[in-house]
Formats: C-alpha cells, sequence, structure tokens
C-alpha cells in the first residue's frame, strides 16, 4: 500500500510485440518502482498485412492484461492508466481489444487510450529523460523509441520542441522483408530503403542537427546494448545508462542481423520472444545511429531503460 503523501499508479503500455506493467509509489514527482514487468504477446502479430489483431494475439494480451489487473488490485494502486500503441492504432478490429481491456480494469474504471504517435513521443520524452542532466549528459536530447510497429523520433531539452512516429518497427519490418532465417541481402536492402525513407521524414520534421545526445529506448536497444557489453545474462542495471561509442552500437546490430535465429537464442540475455525480430530491430537502430552521427557529429549513444512506461505513470499525478 501506498503511504501518506505518495499516489501509487499502475501504467500499462501495450505496444506491437509486449505489454508492459510499472507499478510505482510517486511523491514529490519522483518515482520509485514496486513492480516491472513485462510480457512478449505479439499484439501486431500480422496487422501490417491483415489490418486486424490475430484471433491468438488478441487472447494473449487480453490474459495478460486480466493477470495485471490482478496484480494492481492486490498491490493496492489507486489509479491505472493503459496505453496502446502502434498495433490497435492500425487494426480494424481494435474496439474488441478496448472492450476486452475496459473489462479487464473496470475495477478501476480504467479504458485503454489508443494514443496518437505524438502523444507516445511526449510520453516516452518524459520518462526518459528525467535523469539525462543528472548523470551529465548533454542536451538537446534526441530520444528514439524503437518499438514492434513505429519508431518515435523526438527532440528537446526540457520538453519536447519536435516529434515525429514512423511506421518502422522490428515486427513490422520482420514481416514485411526479413523472412529469411538469417535474412538476405536483398531483404535487408529493401528494409533499409524503408528505413532511410522513414529517417528522412524524421531528419526533416524533428531535425537532428542540434542534438548533442542520442538516447536509444525499449527493448532492441537494450537488447543490442547487452549484446554490445558482451552480457551473459539480461541485467536491467548494468544497461540502464549505458554510453557507447557509435562503432561498438553498429558492430553489435551487424553481428545480430547476420546471425540465424537458433544462434541468437543461444545468447544468455536474449528473450525468447525477441530471437525472430531482434534481427530488424538491430537493422532500424544501426540505420539511426549511423545518420545521426552523420548528421548531428555523435560519438556516443545512450540507452535508457526508462521510457513510455515512466511517462505513463508520471502523467497520472500532475
Amino acid at each position: 500500500m501506498s503511504t501518506p503523501g505518495t499516489v501509487r499508479v499502475g501504467a500499462v503500455d501495450c505496444g506491437t510485440n509486449s505489454i508492459r506493467l510499472l507499478v510505482a509509489d510517486i511523491s514529490g514527482g519522483e518515482l520509485t518502482d514496486v513492480v516491472r514487468t513485462m510480457r512478449i504477446v505479439r499484439l501486431g502479430q500480422g496487422v501490417d498485412e491483415t489490418g486486424r489483431i490475430a484471433p491468438e494475439a488478441m487472447q494473449r494480451t487480453l490474459e495478460a492484461a486480466e493477470d495485471y489487473a490482478r496484480q494492481c488490485k492486490d498491490l493496492g494502486v489507486d489509479r491505472v492508466r493503459f496505453v496502446a500503441t502502434s498495433a490497435s492504432r492500425d487494426a480494424s478490429n481494435a474496439q474488441e481489444f478496448i472492450d476486452g481491456v475496459r473489462g479487464a480494469f473496470a475495477y478501476f474504471g480504467a479504458s485503454p487510450e489508443v494514443i496518437s504517435g505524438d502523444e507516445e513521443a511526449t510520453l516516452s520524452f518524459r520518462g526518459a529523460t528525467g535523469d539525462l542532466a543528472r548523470a551529465g549528459h548533454q542536451p538537446p536530447y534526441l530520444v528514439v523509441d524503437l518499438g514492434g510497429g513505429s519508431t518515435e523520433f523526438v527532440r528537446g531539452t526540457e520538453a519536447v520542441e519536435a516529434a515525429l512516429s514512423v511506421d518502422i518497427g522490428c515486427v513490422r519490418l520482420t514481416e514485411r522483408h526479413l523472412r529469411s532465417d538469417p535474412p538476405t541481402p536483398e531483404q535487408i536492402r529493401a528494409a533499409t530503403d524503408d528505413i532511410n525513407a522513414a529517417i528522412d521524414r524524421a531528419e526533416q520534421e524533428v531535425g537532428f542537427g542540434p542534438a548533442r545526445t542520442i538516447v536509444g529506448l525499449a527493448g532492441s536497444i537494450t537488447t543490442i546494448t547487452a549484446h554490445a557489453l558482451g552480457l551473459t545474462a539480461y541485467d536491467a542495471k548494468v544497461i540502464h545508462g549505458t554510453r557507447l561509442p557509435v562503432a561498438q552500437v553498429i558492430d553489435a546490430c551487424t553481428d545480430l542481423l547476420g546471425r540465424t535465429r537458433e544462434q541468437r537464442a543461444a545468447l544468455g540475455f536474449m528473450h525468447p520472444g525477441r530471437v525472430d525480430v531482434i534481427g530488424a530491430g538491430a537493422l532500424v537502430w544501426r540505420t539511426i545511429v549511423d545518420r545521426v552521427a552523420q548528421s548531428a557529429g555523435i560519438t556516443h549513444t545512450v540507452t535508457n531503460e526508462k521510457d513510455i512506461l515512466d511517462g505513463i505513470a508520471l502523467s497520472q499525478v500532475r
């Protein structure tokens, strides 16, 4: 239970590949984790091709939502915000998903919010940048949130100054292009064309030049960081705040992209639900880092374990 002067909130981020829960105590604008957990549910399975959430993906995700609602109730959460992103924006049967989540969280009167790309970007920026200045990272920041269906580019210092959400993500590009194991050069070229077209839009609308620090968020980037660090098991405390040279990031991405799924699965830090899509995530991150390095002259990247989930939690206390 929360203590006097503290609000206990539940935050749920339901994306294309994973659904995550954060239960946190907030006091004086500071956030303290109680529970932080994730499941790979692949809500976006087939959405890029069919325009609909697949029945088995719907079932997996709603079962996870029901479990998260029980955890929130058991932990004495005061309020819950449930945010859904790319897959549920794109799907023609999104209302079925919304109704299912609303039923799961009826105790809290919480309905899922199928947020816009701009709102997603704002929440990601708020969650990711709270401790960057204290850690000595120089603004302006370019925050990149690489998801399963979309990627958000957000530039700012203390607040968002420019943002854009583009439809390049690890699940979407795997299903669209990278179907072989490992992907063929032709598939990589086709995917890279899509990625560069999206980055062109981001560079024009967001602007990379002013950025002094590029900050990478979400599971693909944290997994790539674990690989770059040579970890034998996933360790969020080690990964959070890691500063890596651009060349080291690009090498780690290239290595993951070229591996078979069996070889990826053998890596101790690799979540089973990322094995088939991490190649596409690595290709997206490699291309972004290379482009931003050329445009802004950055020499290092920063990986942040705090992201949109933290932004969702903080948004419930004004």
